[in-house]
């Protein structure tokens, strides 16, 4: 039997979907992030370093904050 492939079409809708919540949810939490910033991001360590950025906060208490909003997803 084949193993179903991981970027098939139901996949890569499920991460869309995911990707979407997730940038909702920055939204709703930094309002500094404006739609380029959103689009741009890649990655929690690319959240981190903005808004370290645009909010002055330590690296330290933005990975936390980052890592609390995520809980164990990727962007």
């Amino acid at each position: 039997m084949a193993k179903a492939a991981s970027n098939s079409p139901t996949a890569h809708t499920a991460a869309a979907a995911t990707r979407q919540i997730v940038l909702n949810e920055i939204r709703s939490k930094w309002g500094k992030f404006s739609e380029h910033d959103l689009s741009t991001l890649k990655s929690k360590d690319d959240i981190v370093t903005q808004l370290v950025a645009k909010y002055g906060l330590e690296k330290a208490q933005a990975q936390r904050d980052v890592d609390s909003l995520m809980k164990d997803r990727r962007i």
